[in-house]
C-alpha cells in the first residue's frame, strides 16, 4: 500500500483552493490527481482538517468470548462444513462470512480437505497421473 501524501502538499492545495483556484488549476501546479485534490478538500469540510486517515492496523475477531467457545465444542462434534457454521452463527445473532468462518476453523486446526486416498495398487486409476505426481505403471491393470 502507498504511502499518503505530506502534509505540506495537502496544505498548500487547500490555501491554493481557498484562494480560489479550481481543483484542475490547483492538482496540475502540486502535480497530484484532480480526485486527490477534492477527497482532500471533502475529508477537511467533513473533519476540519485534510491530513490523511489511519492507515493498517489490527482489525479484532469477530469471533470470540462465548461465541468462539461454542463454536470451538461443535466443530468438535462431528463433520461441518464452513458455510454450515455460518448458518449456525447467524442462527445464534453472530453474522460473519464464509472467510471470517474459514479463518477461525484453520486457525484452531480444524479446517482440511477431503482426505487423500491412496494410490490403488489392484488397478489403474484415473487421471494418468496419481496423487503426489507419481505416474500410474500401465503394468498395474
Amino acid at each position: 500500500m502507498t504511502k499518503p501524501l505530506s502534509m505540506d502538499i495537502r496544505e498548500r492545495a487547500m490555501a491554493r483552493l481557498d484562494a480560489g483556484e479550481t481543483v484542475r488549476d490547483v492538482a496540475e501546479a502540486l502535480s497530484v490527481a484532480p480526485s486527490s485534490v477534492v477527497k482532500w478538500s471533502q475529508r477537511k469540510r467533513a473533519t476540519g482538517s485534510a491530513a490523511p486517515g489511519k492507515v493498517g492496523g489490527h482489525r479484532p475477531h469477530k469471533i470470540k468470548g462465548d461465541q468462539a467457545a461454542w463454536l470451538r465444542a461443535r466443530m468438535a462434534s462431528g463433520p461441518f462444513t464452513p458455510r454450515g457454521l455460518v448458518a449456525e452463527l447467524a442462527e445464534r445473532g453472530l453474522k460473519v462470512d464464509y472467510r471470517t468462518m474459514w479463518a477461525f476453523a484453520h486457525a484452531g486446526g480444524s479446517a482440511s480437505k477431503k482426505p487423500r486416498w491412496p494410490v490403488s495398487r489392484s488397478g489403474r486409476t484415473l487421471p494418468a497421473i496419481a496423487y503426489g505426481g507419481r505416474h500410474i505403471r500401465a503394468a498395474s491393470t
